[in-house]
């Protein structure tokens, strides 16, 4: 993904936040990126499941220079797709499963700050992502932990 990699090669202290309930299959894809995230000086994760609202001081406390809250989005694409939004964008596309919408974020953070939507497959009960959101995990994943220096080719 061209702009999760522009981000990437940019970023000077780039916090990734999981959000999403792991109970719900797809909507659990945000969780599961950032706990395989390795953190790294530039770039580091946290997870938050379904209640960023309670992570709002220390998501600031940690000084990030650029946020990318990963999350379940609806976007009308077909399952697996994604997009990297400026969290301005996101008001009316993000699903209503947490405590908060995303878009009224932007109002507790004082920093460019993103949401990297997942086009869901089910979000009904159960603990597995479905094979296409799997996929584009995985991909997400091997794309933040790759060498700098890859992500710069």
């Amino acid at each position: 993904m061209r702009e999760l990699k522009n981000l990437l090669t940019r970023a000077d202290r780039l916090l990734f936040v999981g959000v999403g309930n792991v109970l719900k299959s797809d909507d659990g894809v945000g969780v599961k990126i950032s706990r395989q995230i390795v953190n790294r000086p530039n770039i580091f994760a946290i997870t938050v499941e379904v209640s960023i609202e309670n992570y709002i001081g220390k998501i600031n406390s940690m000084q990030p220079g650029e946020i990318v809250i990963l999350d379940c989005m609806d976007l009308g694409a077909s399952p697996g797709s994604c997009r990297l939004l400026a969290i301005e964008e996101v008001e009316d596309l993000t699903f209503n499963t947490h405590n908060i919408s995303l878009g009224r974020l932007r109002d507790f953070f004082p920093y460019p700050a993103y949401v990297l939507g997942i086009q869901p497959q089910t979000v009904a009960f159960g603990d597995e992502l479905s094979t296409p959101v799997q996929k584009r995990a995985d991909m997400i994943i091997r794309q933040i932990n790759a060498p700098l220096s890859q992500a710069r080719l």
